[in-house]
């Protein structure tokens, strides 16, 4: 036994300040170095990081992506992604009853390999489906699904779990390898800001919701014949989607508008790790 000679209330200070920081540290190594962070301190976006995501949106989902400030927009050192209940009349004549926000870091940033986290507090509603994700940055060349795709967390209406998903060639939509992690008793993803994570070495995925493991993902986990597409960079996005085929369309039961809020974004690469790389071209 070792008996530790100090106050009490000393003793107690430092065991908290202990477990504060293996809290908010990376969760498997503390030999990092941060290589791009947005914190959304400012009034507007920092679009030297981000740009807006307007294109198409797919899997049947509901929304019209805009670049309003009532669907993206920063308050209180948060980044704040609205979805609204709102006409938006499209060019093939059509009209969609929703409009939201993404963005993303292409031709901005995107790293091979290191930690990628945003802390985040949830949306939450029948139809609701917000991600916070990567593709790799060969998209343009390689396409969907041969450049990849991390999701690092999404949710569909469902409070007390989280999914973490890899696509590829031969293992895409449905059939990507998923993990669903259901939160501690008592915690719930739309009533407090939770860190969502990934941890990405060559031929090694891992994803973390606060300080738990969920899954873990090797080439050994694809199916036969499938390829491991993650040794390249890739970026980051950040949307809030209304209906799809995932979570289905928002009922009577559904809100809006509906908030995703994101505290900090982060991205590390680990010390001495050679395959890591980090790019911001200017655009």
């Amino acid at each position: 036994m070792i008996t530790i000679d100090l106050p009490s209330t000393r003793f107690v200070s430092a065991l908290a300040l202990l477990l504060t920081c293996a809290i908010s540290a990376p969760a498997q190594s503390s030999k990092w170095t941060l290589t791009w962070s947005d914190e959304f301190s400012g009034s507007s976006l920092d679009t030297k990081k981000w740009a807006f995501d307007t294109s198409d949106n797919q899997n049947h989902e509901l929304e019209t992506y805009t670049t309003s400030p009532a669907n993206v927009r920063q308050q209180d050192g948060h980044l704040i992604i609205t979805a609204l209940k709102q006409n938006t009349s499209r060019s093939d004549g059509t009209t969609r009853e929703y409009t939201s926000g993404r963005i993303f870091t292409q031709d901005l940033f995107s790293q091979t390999y290191g930690r990628f986290e945003a802390s985040i507090k949830m949306p939450l509603g029948k139809g609701i489906w917000p991600a916070f994700w990567m593709l790799g940055d060969d998209i343009h060349t390689a396409g969907w699904p041969g450049s990849g795709e991390i999701d690092i967390v999404e949710n569909v209406g469902e409070p007390t779990l989280s999914h973490s998903t890899i696509h590829g060639p031969g293992y895409s939509g449905a059939k990507g390898p998923t993990a669903a992690f259901t939160l501690p008793e008592g915690q719930r993803v739309d009533t407090a800001f939770h860190l969502y994570a990934l941890e990405w070495a060559h031929d090694d995925i891992k994803f973390f919701f606060d300080d738990h493991l969920i899954a873990e993902r090797t080439p050994a986990n694809l199916p036969a014949g499938a390829i491991w597409v993650y040794n390249h960079p890739f970026f980051i996005i950040l949307n809030l989607a209304v209906g799809g085929d995932w979570p289905g369309n928002p009922d009577s039961t559904t809100t809006f508008p509906q908030q995703m809020l994101v505290d900090y974004v982060r991205v590390y690469k680990r010390d001495g790790e050679s395959h890591s790389s980090a790019s911001a071209p200017s655009r």
